[in-house]
């Protein structure tokens, strides 16, 4: 799950020429994701793990990192 979140950023959303991210990098903070790249993000996790991630829980503290993100999935799976 880890590398399939983390290629995904790194082959469709990040601008920037990166050849992996850490597991507690700021996604949002570093810049490798700014707001639509996230809402991109978020749609793929919805489609490839057959989530429905609700609104309320579209934040920051959830979808910072990547660890919070796998940490988010496994809390709601």
């Amino acid at each position: 799950m880890k590398e399939t979140i983390t290629n995904y950023i790194i082959e469709h959303i990040t601008k920037q020429k990166v050849s992996g991210i850490s597991e507690d990098e700021d996604l949002l903070g570093s810049g490798l994701v700014d707001s639509l790249g996230m809402m991109k993000l978020i749609a793929f996790i919805e489609k490839e793990y057959n989530l429905s991630i609700p609104s309320k829980d579209m934040t920051v503290e959830n979808f910072m990192t990547i660890e919070q993100i796998l940490n988010y999935i496994e809390s709601i799976k």
